[in-house]
């Protein structure tokens, strides 16, 4: 089916490049006003001034949308989510307004140990429903390609269990979902004492499983004091690398123990969270091809310092924005509230922090050729907005929902 938007206000994010932006470019977010859109099925095959519509157009389809001055952007690109999980964790919220860090509720048999219990004592199909109903909302919400881990299973058959429902939802939606192992998210209780005990159950009974059923991307570890050590994320790292699996790991969240190097040294195609970053490692994110996907919301959450967007960007880093959406530290896939927040709390141009929630999360997904920006052969997966005055109105308008209508595939989700 063909289907042409009309008077649309701004169309935002409209280019024919398929690269990361970094530096001064990433404050470069080119648009067309009085627009309209073309699509065919599932494709975008043209767009442009509303004044050559008759000359570029001539046969119009039976499908016409009046835009009525309403804009149109890319749909946002969540590089990092943990949607998979089997509750929610209101009780460590109020621990944590009671004084108690994310450390010391780990301690305490909290935090992912908490969600890995609760997941093993789920069903599968249970499981499924729950992050069907999720990424629904999230998919209203205006991301149309999302990457999702494990980690919350930390047996075989929960790790297991969490890629197949994450490729159940790949194939009940067809959305663009990348998915990602996090065997190596915590250390099961039956482990404390015996590290090495579990990472060898990562290697050789977890990875071989999840091979012989292609379950996952990319592989990922909590490069953090108290969970894996620099030196754990290589082994790690290389073990899932000789799978086929890339690196995309947390490093820097609440300590610099080394994740950073060694997640260059192991060509990840992103390095997350980066709260605690001194200024060499600064310059070596700028230096580097990778993208540095920042987290602002779990930040917010845990009552933290913002990640050094600004510096990062004047180093020349390529900067991602994800939502983090997990049940301990970012219970939300709300991206909108993503972007205000960068805007607001670490100074992010309103241009700078919609790329980095589009056409670089896409690239922290490897999806730049599918989505990301407003352009021909790319995925038709936009958002359609209400009436707004301006592209600065969108993180300015942090509690108010801007959309009127989210388009995934070439269809609008109801």
């Amino acid at each position: 089916m063909t289907t042409l938007i009309t008077n649309i206000k701004y169309l935002f994010n409209v280019t024919e490049q398929s690269q990361p932006l970094k530096g001064k470019a990433l404050a470069q977010l080119p648009s067309i006003t009085d627009a309209y859109l073309l699509i065919e099925d599932d494709t975008i095959i043209d767009y442009g001034h509303m004044h050559d519509i008759d000359v570029k157009i001539t046969h119009k389809p039976q499908n016409i949308i009046d835009a009525n001055g309403r804009s149109i952007l890319p749909c946002w690109c969540d590089s990092h989510t943990h949607l998979v999980f089997a509750a929610s964790r209101e009780n460590e919220f109020i621990d944590k307004i009671n004084g108690l860090s994310y450390a010391e509720i780990a301690a305490r048999g909290g935090g992912i140990l908490n969600s890995a219990e609760k997941l093993n004592n789920t069903s599968e199909e249970m499981l499924f429903t729950l992050a069907m109903e999720r990424l629904k909302i999230a998919q209203l919400m205006g991301t149309g390609a999302i990457e999702i881990k494990s980690g919350y299973g930390l047996t075989l058959e929960g790790e297991l269990k969490m890629l197949r429902v994450i490729r159940r939802l790949q194939k009940a939606t067809g959305m663009i979902i990348k998915s990602t192992f996090l065997g190596a998210h915590a250390i099961p209780a039956e482990f404390k004492d015996n590290k090495e005990g579990y990472i060898q159950v990562i290697i050789n009974d977890m990875l071989p499983a999840i091979a012989k059923e292609n379950l996952a991307d990319y592989i990922d570890t909590f490069c953090e004091k108290g969970f894996f050590s620099a030196r754990d994320t290589a082994q790690i790292c290389e073990a899932g690398m000789r799978y086929g699996l890339k690196p995309k790991l947390h490093v820097n969240q609440l300590n610099s123990i080394g994740g950073i190097e060694t997640g260059i040294a192991h060509q990840a195609v992103s390095l997350d969270h980066l709260e605690t970053l001194n200024e060499q490692e600064i310059n070596l994110l700028g230096k580097w091809n990778g993208i540095s996907t920042l987290l602002p919301t779990a930040a917010f959450f845990l009552k933290m310092e913002m990640q050094p967007a600004r510096a990062l960007i004047n180093a020349g880093a390529t900067v991602a924005l994800a939502s983090d959406f997990n049940p301990g530290s970012s219970p939300g896939a709300n991206m909108h509230f993503v972007i205000a927040l960068s805007c607001i709390q670490m100074k992010m141009l309103p241009e700078e922090a919609i790329n980095a929630a589009t056409i670089n999360g896409a690239a922290a997904m490897e999806v730049l050729n599918e989505t990301g920006s407003i352009s021909i052969g790319k995925k038709a997966n936009i958002i359609l907005t209400q009436p707004i005055p301006s592209l600065a109105y969108i993180p300015y308008s942090f509690s108010h929902n801007i959309i009127n209508r989210v388009m995934i595939n070439g269809n609008w989700i109801s």
